[in-house]
This record gives structure tokens, C-alpha cells and sequence, in this order.
């Protein structure tokens, strides 16, 4: 003869496997789920604590269903950022990139070189450190107006020997 909790668990099984389904988004997870609450309510039952049976099955269901969610989630996202961490390229640039970008470097301060001094002072405070055309035009004590055509004519002679040397550089 099935004891008291047998009975009480086959008579409930189906809608506790539904209530642990709807927790756990899985009808597989909720039969794990409620055949967990079942063994845990015959534990409980043995050491005579269990005074609402039903209840108390009910309130383990959900406990281990939540419990059980909150385990998947974290494998998933667990295995989620494995894979991202895989599918990320590496953000450094290739050799080849970093020797372009050096020759260009070059380049560029060549050209600056090759620029008056004023001009230069302009060019690098302004586009090298950031600083605004008011800031240079007082430093330089020179008007607004001024201080950007400096700049505008640096940028320009700098693009133009940044556009000869890579014409000259081997394919």
C-alpha cells in the first residue's frame, strides 16, 4: 500500500510539473524539479515536521524551480560569454597596421617639421593636444581668424607630404 506522500504526489503530479514548467521554461527541468520536492517532502514527512503537505509541496516546487531558473541562467550566460570571449577579435592592430602607422607617424611629423615655427606650435597645440583655437591664438597672440588659417594651412601641408610618402611607399 502507497504511503500518504506517494499518493499525494500522484495525485498532484501533473499540475506541480505544470507549475515548475511555467517557472522553469522547460517540461524536462520541471519534472526534475518536482521529482526533487518529492524526495525532499518524504524527508520531511519522516522526521514528522510537514503539517500542510500540499502546501508545503507546492512551496518546494517553486523553490527548487526558481532555484533551477537561476542555474540555467547562469550557465547560459556563462557559456555565452565563453563563446564572445572567442568571437572577439583581437582589437590590436596587425603588424603590417602598426608599421603603416609608424611610417605615417614619421610622416607627419616630417612635415611638421618642415613647417614654420609659429605654425607648428599651432598645428600641435591644437590638433595634438587638444587645445582650442582660442587657446593657441593666445598663446601665440595672434587673433582667432589667424590662429585657424595657421592651423588650416599645417593640416594641409602635412596631408600633402603624408600623401606623397605613401605614394613613394612600396605596394
Amino acid at each position: 500500500m502507497p504511503s500518504d506522500s506517494s499518493a499525494l504526489f500522484a495525485r498532484h503530479r501533473g499540475s506541480l510539473i505544470d507549475y515548475a514548467a511555467r517557472i522553469v521554461g522547460s517540461r524536462v527541468q520541471a519534472e526534475d524539479v518536482v521529482q526533487e520536492a518529492w524526495l525532499k517532502l518524504r524527508l520531511a514527512e519522516e522526521q514528522r515536521t510537514v503539517l500542510e503537505p500540499v502546501a508545503y509541496l507546492y512551496r518546494l516546487v517553486r523553490n527548487l524551480a526558481i532555484d533551477t531558473r537561476r542555474k540555467l541562467s547562469r550557465e547560459i550566460m556563462r557559456g555565452a560569454s565563453e563563446q564572445t570571449g572567442l568571437a572577439v577579435p583581437d582589437e590590436a592592430p596587425s603588424a603590417e597596421r602598426s608599421a603603416e602607422a609608424k611610417d605615417e607617424l614619421r610622416l607627419v611629423l616630417e612635415a611638421l617639421a618642415a613647417l614654420p615655427e609659429r605654425t607648428q606650435i599651432a598645428v600641435r597645440m591644437n590638433r595634438i593636444e587638444g587645445r582650442t583655437l582660442q587657446e593657441v591664438a593666445n598663446h601665440l597672440d595672434l587673433s582667432v581668424t589667424r590662429t585657424f588659417t595657421l592651423v588650416a594651412e599645417g593640416v594641409a601641408h602635412c596631408d600633402r607630404w603624408r600623401a606623397r610618402g605613401a605614394a613613394a611607399r612600396p605596394k
